[in-house]
């Protein structure tokens, strides 16, 4: 099983801030903006307040406006949005990241682990607040083991018409349904190697989730010293400083090859995100 740490959401390039850290442990990921999409910040929804008020609360300077599209993508929270009776967890890709996964055999029971920027937020009177001097930080905030791959026109507009990828947009200078890499990841029903939870997730805050080494910037990791040993794409044995991982600051999918190791790596990040989840 390979493991691709995905990146997405929000962060100081794409939105202009870091996704929230909720007081209750919700790690609520921030679609990025896009135009010509289907979906405004304003239309998705959480504990009755819209998307583009949490922006808004949490930075009043925010450039995002309310009538802004963004990329609902990965698309794991079902509850946020009214959803069609067909609608299901899925991940799309294209363009040179989608070449990326191809390139690498990312395939069916592979493991998605999507991580993004994000910061502690506290409630004051009534209104959400980053936490004063809490640093950003890259954590892993949700998960999805492929059951299938989708890469037909057709059969992308028939039965996944809800999702960005299968759409009439453009994107580098084509248009999503008909860029060659284009795709969609479908979600398992449930996880090979845990059937109390089901094969895509989002998890709440556990500090086993945080990427980030304590006190360094976001880009600086700590990973387990085994991964000395493993190959992660667009990083080397150079990526290891001597208190640190300096993950790459370019590139949306890291994959890291097959190592039972990584594995069990991943399955305890999965269920310490999850303990809230399970049956």
């Amino acid at each position: 099983m390979k493991i691709i740490l995905s990146r997405k959401g929000f962060d100081d390039k794409y939105g202009g801030q870091p996704s929230p850290i909720l007081p209750d442990g919700t790690l609520l990921s921030l679609p990025i903006p896009a135009i010509d999409e289907k979906i405004k910040f304003s239309d998705l929804r959480y504990n009755n307040k819209s998307y583009f008020e949490i922006i808004k609360e949490l930075k009043p300077t925010t450039k995002i406006r309310e009538n802004y599209t963004c990329h609902l993508d990965p698309d794991l929270r079902k509850d946020i949005l009214s959803r069609p009776k067909n609608w299901k967890p899925l991940f799309g890709q294209t363009g040179s990241a989608q070449g990326h996964l191809r390139n690498n055999g990312v395939g069916i029971n592979d493991l998605f682990l999507f991580f993004g920027t994000f910061r502690q937020t506290e409630y004051k009177n009534g209104r959400i607040n980053y936490v004063k001097n809490s640093p950003k930080i890259h954590l892993i905030y949700g998960y999805l083991q492929i059951l299938n791959i989708h890469t037909e026109i057709e059969k992308l507009k028939r039965d996944f018409s809800f999702h960005p990828h299968s759409q009439n947009k453009y994107i580098y200078k084509n248009k999503y349904i008909y860029n060659s890499n284009n795709c969609i990841y479908e979600a398992k029903d449930k996880l090979d190697f845990n059937e109390n939870l089901t094969g895509f997730g989002l998890m709440k805050f556990h500090k086993d989730l945080v990427l980030t080494k304590n006190g360094f910037s976001k880009s600086r990791w700590e990973l387990p010293s085994f991964f000395k040993n493993i190959d992660i794409s667009y990083h080397s044995k150079n990526s290891f400083k001597e208190n640190y991982f300096q993950s790459a600051s370019k590139g949306q999918e890291f994959i890291i090859f097959e190592n039972n190791l990584a594995k069990k790596w991943a399955e305890n990040i999965i269920a310490k995100g999850n303990k809230h989840n399970m049956q």
